[in-house]
């Protein structure tokens, strides 16, 4: 018998959450976000529950040629853009659009010799300080783009970094729109600027591309939860109690001893732990379900396990269903309670755990 811990991804769950970022944007086209394999959920899967997005993007270079292969023909887009000269033969060949960031990337530009014209897009750092021109440098990096024959056509683009919490202190959104706009004054070509939490949030900045990410997937970009913005979650990961014990009070759990019972408990061993992607850094009290019912950690995450509190679920058993996140707990809430965001958790599901689709 395989081990019980499994992931299961649900198509319907991503085809309704890309619904719902075209119907918050729906003069734009949208790019769906598929990058670390599309957060954890497979990129063969992404790319037919995403069928009806205009184009996917992601980071890898070899990934964009594995959607190619796999039947993908419409736009496919590299959000960082390409990474040494011997990225731009492949992206020409096989229609591959790419961020332009940094004047090192339009010198290689300039010096390819490539045989098919290529779609860039000119990343403006419009506060974020990442990746991307400074408003200043930014006109003229389109000029040199547009002397650069095998380049077809120029799309503006920014990131946002606050567009969940539009008056933060340190960049409000409002300042990084003022300047994308007195950036890309005079400049022609299409504006991609809306990621998950703009096309939530500020539609009114959907443009002519949005790129949305975590709401694909079922996971709040911030601000209010997936639930609240009519997202389904798109992957379950659940396991089952292979193992019980009932300890007195005072008796500990775990690595470190760290947890104490304060009353006689019944203690339910699950079949998952930090190396399959759970958190390891969960606290005691970190939500779980149990049958249906919920429950919380005890003690410290395993390498392959994780121990639970049963004592108020008198009928769990060796076998009870486990679930760690997905259909009727939020994997934000887990995500919460461990300090970190769903995108984490998504992304971290290891190797080694079964996946199944719905």
């Amino acid at each position: 018998m395989p081990r019980p811990l499994v992931a299961t991804i649900h198509l319907a769950a991503l085809r309704h959450n890309l619904s719902v970022a075209k119907s918050r944007a729906p003069r734009a086209k949208t790019w769906a976000v598929v990058k670390a394999n599309a957060y954890g959920h497979g990129l063969s899967r992404a790319m037919r529950a995403f069928a009806d997005a205009d184009g996917l993007a992601l980071i890898e270079v070899d990934a964009a040629v594995r959607l190619r292969e796999a039947g993908w023909t419409k736009p496919i887009l590299l959000l960082e853009g390409f990474f040494e000269p011997a990225d731009l033969p492949v992206c020409a060949a096989h229609g591959i659009q790419f961020a332009v960031h940094c004047r090192e990337q339009i010198d290689m530009l300039k010096k390819a010799n490539l045989q098919a014209p290529v779609d860039v897009h000119l990343k403006l750092n419009s506060g974020m300080n990442r990746l991307g021109f400074t408003p200043e440098a930014y006109k003229d990096a389109h000029a040199r783009l547009s002397r650069v024959g095998a380049v077809r056509s120029i799309t503006l683009m920014t990131h946002f970094a606050n567009a969940d919490d539009p008056s933060n202190a340190g960049l409000s959104l409002s300042e990084q729109v003022r300047r994308f706009e007195h950036a890309a004054d005079g400049l022609s070509g299409p504006r991609s600027l809306a990621n998950s939490a703009a096309v939530l949030s500020h539609p009114d900045l959907a443009f002519d591309w949005v790129r949305p990410g975590i709401m694909l997937y079922g996971g709040t970009p911030g601000g209010r939860s997936a639930h609240d913005f009519g997202l389904k979650p798109a992957m379950t990961l659940a396991s089952e109690i292979i193992g019980i014990q009932h300890i007195d009070q005072g008796e500990s759990v775990g690595y470190g001893s760290r947890f104490i019972a304060q009353q006689p408990m019944t203690i339910g061993v699950v079949a998952c732990g930090y190396a399959d992607g759970y958190p390891r850094h969960a606290p005691g009290g970190t939500p779980i379900l149990v049958d249906g019912h919920r429950t919380v950690l005890a003690g410290r995450v395993s390498m392959d396990m994780i121990t639970v509190d049963l004592t108020g679920i008198p009928d769990a058993h060796v076998g009870s269903r486990v679930e760690l996140w997905g259909n009727a707990l939020p994997i934000d809430e887990v995500a919460n309670a461990a300090g970190t965001i769903g995108y984490e958790l998504m992304c971290a599901v290891a190797p080694r755990v079964r996946v199944i689709e719905e």
